[in-house]
């Protein structure tokens, strides 16, 4: 899955002593909501259309556009649905302060129908065991990924470790997306930043290691933080 921000041409960047400039932020979220879906529908023919021809790019900009105009830190993506063709995910990463705009905007969403569904966070993937990434010259298949898993029933979380083959080939500033692409895949992004504590990344197998699924599995059972439902892609 891959997100976007706000693409900026050439001619935008300021001098490299001028701070960006701050975007405005609207004060009424459900306002703002209804702006984007009104901005959205306009835009649908294009990015359907895009989408049609494998080239997303095409539209980015002007996506982009309409989300910073809901709130300029949200972040989206456009993909293949689990239950319809495609997806619309637009996420706050879990910042309390962005939850008020994606909850109106979850809110005013149009009806999810066979080509179209709508998220308010990254959700889970149906098995992340047939998802590979690459990050930078490296390709990740995510089946390969293992975890230790500390569960703290107390406070309904679990602390984890993850691991895969590779990671030694990994440059420092792609270790990060490592340790959390795999977490967010399996658990849903929402889920995963209710569930999951100390999270680490490890460079060498430990005993006790969980395949994916079988950490999906484990947190589902501490009860209300069940992953979202997933479904089988059509």
């Amino acid at each position: 899955m891959r997100l976007f921000r706000r693409s900026r041409k050439s001619e935008d960047v300021p001098d490299p002593r001028t701070a960006w400039p701050e975007q405005p932020v609207p004060a009424d979220a459900a306002a703002a909501a209804a702006k984007f879906w009104e901005a959205w529908f306009e835009l649908l023919p294009e990015v359907s259309a895009a989408l049609g021809d494998r080239e997303p790019h095409r539209v980015e900009h002007d996506l982009c556009t309409i989300v910073e105009a809901l709130h300029p830190r949200l972040h989206f993506s456009l993909d293949r649905g689990h239950r319809a063709i495609y997806s619309l995910v637009l996420t706050g990463q879990e910042d309390p302060e962005l939850r008020p705009y994606t909850d109106a905007w979850k809110a005013a969403a149009p009806p999810e129908d066979a080509i179209w569904e709508y998220h308010d966070s990254v959700p889970p993937v149906p098995d992340p065991g047939e998802v590979t990434v690459n990050l930078g010259e490296t390709r990740i298949a995510l089946a390969d990924v293992r975890v230790t898993a500390k569960v703290d029933e107390s406070a309904g979380r679990v602390d984890v470790t993850v691991f895969h083959p590779l990671i030694g080939e990994l440059r420092p500033e792609t270790r990060t997306t490592m340790t959390f692409l795999p977490l967010d895949a399996t658990l849903g992004e929402r889920v995963a930043a209710e569930r999951l504590g100390r999270v680490e990344l490890v460079t060498e197998a430990r005993d006790g290691q969980l395949t994916l699924l079988e950490l999906r599995e484990m947190v589902g059972r501490l009860g209300s933080g069940t992953p979202e439902n997933v479904g089988t892609p059509d």
